[in-house]
């Protein structure tokens, strides 16, 4: 069960978007608050100016003194309550789709952990700017009129999906360039997003990171682990892939490397390999003697197998023969760690 007081944007009806400063999952004092006012389950409610103040001043929970009531503002700004007491059903509105969002950015909820169907349809496609979201149609020429009145907008990205500091800045972590992380991606204390680094939603780290490639969307990485420039994790949303990748802890993706496996504890991918499921893997010991899936020694060409068997599989290190091309893995004997000071982001 969660529930927030949140700030629905709107033009003509149309919902721009809607934030929820301080998501709460309190039953005492969500059920104080069902006292005061009839709250539907599941539902976005309009709050009225009273009862926006009961729930600040009465159930103690944390809102601006005031909301705005300039009513020749572009957006209409109105305060809204939304209780959600399942997030295993498909999102039913662009209010509930925010909420999902900011669910994963307050930490509330992990990536994988809700059902997120729905969600790309009731998420609108709105300009971003600097006077918050617009219709599309309506930028252009709003652009225009500030332009002439010599007060310009500027228009930042035009998307379904806001960057998440503009809503929700996790403790603990840096993001060197704001327009890599996306609403409803999940940061643990310690993560450091580097200025090429890119977190989409419903994916993120459970801990120290260092982030300088792609975490696509459904990608967890673990602690202590480091993503690489020009690095790349496959995601659950292209080329109908459905298996979610995960990287476990104090794992190395090297420089433009790759993966379409998931990787468990103490692995390395050497710069520049890209390991995709069905790619043919050698197998062989710190000897490099070929070897079975048991470490056992085997006969030249029984130790070729599918990247996709080693998925998951800890202390693994992925290297490429410089000579044949050829994909090898071998025990990895040096751990990564990351240093302390660079992700102690206080």
């Amino acid at each position: 069960m969660n529930y927030a007081v949140g700030f629905r944007r709107s033009r003509n009806g149309r919902v721009l978007d809607v934030t929820y400063p301080d998501i709460h999952s309190d039953e005492d004092t969500l059920s104080h608050l069902k006292t005061l006012l009839d709250i539907p389950s599941d539902t976005p409610k309009k709050l009225s100016m009273e009862d926006y103040f009961r729930c600040r001043d009465t159930a103690f929970i944390q809102l601006p003194n005031a909301i705005p009531t300039d009513k020749a503002s572009y957006a209409m700004v109105e305060p809204i309550m939304l209780c959600i007491t399942d997030t295993s059903h498909e999102i039913r509105s662009t209010e509930e789709a925010y909420f999902r969002l900011q669910l994963l950015s307050q930490r509330k909820i992990k990536p994988n952990e809700q059902n997120l169907n729905g969600l790309f349809t009731h998420l609108p496609i709105v300009a971003w700017t600097n006077r918050g979201p617009m219709v599309p149609d309506d930028a252009m020429d709003l652009q225009a009129q500030g332009l002439l009145q010599q007060d310009p907008i500027t228009i930042t990205h035009v998307d379904k999906f806001p960057y998440m500091v503009n809503y929700h800045i996790p403790t603990g972590v840096r993001i060197a360039d704001a327009s890599r992380v996306r609403l409803g991606a999940y940061l643990s204390e310690g993560t450091t997003v580097m200025p090429a680094g890119y977190i989409n939603f419903n994916a993120g780290t459970l801990g120290n990171a260092m982030i300088e490639g792609r975490v696509s969307a459904g990608v967890i990485v673990g602690a202590d682990s480091d993503i690489g420039g020009g690095a790349s994790i496959m995601g659950t949303l292209s080329g109908g892939n459905e298996h979610v990748i995960s990287v476990g802890q104090k794992c190395l993706l090297g420089a433009n490397a790759g993966i379409g496996i998931s990787l468990g504890d103490d692995c390395t991918v050497a710069a520049g390999v890209y390991v995709y499921a069905s790619k043919k893997v050698s197998l062989v010991n710190e000897d490099n003697a070929p070897i079975d899936m048991n470490g056992v020694e085997v006969r030249p060409g029984e130790n070729i197998i599918k990247a996709e068997t080693l998925s998951g599989c800890h202390n693994k290190l992925f290297i490429e023969d410089s000579l044949t091309g050829q994909l090898i893995c071998k025990p990895n004997k040096k751990v990564i760690k990351l240093n302390k000071e660079l992700h102690a982001n206080v």
